[in-house]
Parts: C-alpha cells; sequence; structure tokens
C-alpha cells in the first residue's frame, strides 16, 4: 500500500465515516461477510475489537454506515453490508488493505481527521478582533 492510496476522497470517507478504530474494525467485520444480516448486539459479543464496543457504540456506528450507504436493512432491523457504489465498496478495500499493512498509519489518520473536524468547528467559536 503506498501513500497515494490515501486520497483525498478516501481521507473524506475516513473522516465522515469511521469516528473510531472500534467502527473501522466493525465495518471491517460486517464487510468480512456480506452475507450475514447482523444485530449490533451480535457483534458486540462475538467481534473482538480494540477494546469491546457496547450495544449502544455498535448501534450508533451501524446508524453511520446505512446513513452513509453501506449497509442495508432488513425488516427486523438487522444489517448487512451492501455499499450503494463502487466507489463507496472501493473505500472499504482501501480501509481494510491499510488495515493490514499499515495499521499505524491508518490509526493516526483516523485521530488526526477526527482532531481537525473537533477543531475546525472550536474555531467557528472563535472572537475575531475588528
Amino acid at each position: 500500500m503506498l501513500d497515494a492510496d490515501f486520497s483525498d476522497d478516501f481521507c473524506r470517507f475516513i473522516q465522515t465515516t469511521i469516528p473510531d478504530v472500534d467502527a473501522a474494525e466493525l465495518l471491517l467485520a460486517v464487510s468480512a461477510q456480506p452475507e450475514v444480516w447482523w444485530e449490533p448486539a451480535q457483534l458486540g459479543g462475538k467481534v473482538r475489537l480494540a477494546r469491546g464496543i457496547t450495544d449502544v457504540e455498535a448501534a450508533r456506528y451501524f446508524e453511520t454506515f446505512q446513513n452513509r450507504g453501506l449497509l442495508a436493512t432488513g425488516p427486523d432491523r438487522r444489517f448487512r453490508y451492501r455499499p450503494k457504489s463502487e466507489e463507496l465498496a472501493a473505500h472499504v478495500r482501501t480501509l481494510a488493505t491499510a488495515y493490514n499493512e499499515r495499521p499505524v498509519t491508518l490509526i493516526r489518520m483516523i485521530y488526526a481527521l477526527r482532531d481537525a473536524k473537533i477543531r475546525s468547528f472550536a474555531d467557528a467559536f472563535k472572537l475575531r478582533r475588528r
């Protein structure tokens, strides 16, 4: 994996879809088994993430992934990996490659992009001198 694989589009995907490493691991676990319909509580207990997640956190991540077009919802409120576009699927594949080949770089990028978003929000409230 090259630095070029961390394109602006991929970084935007990370910034808008992956709030932390647990979310990345959850998405990768779901995308590895696209035929399975998941309940958020299932993943909290069956998939061991970096620090473990609560059912509430899993549900919040699933909602984010669904809103971003990565998951389909069944009538029984279960979720399944089904990206709405090839671009989204490519971003998930890049995420998986980065997670396996350059995990430290990926983790730093996830938190740097999140911190940049927080800093931008905070800057909006700064008072300016006239």
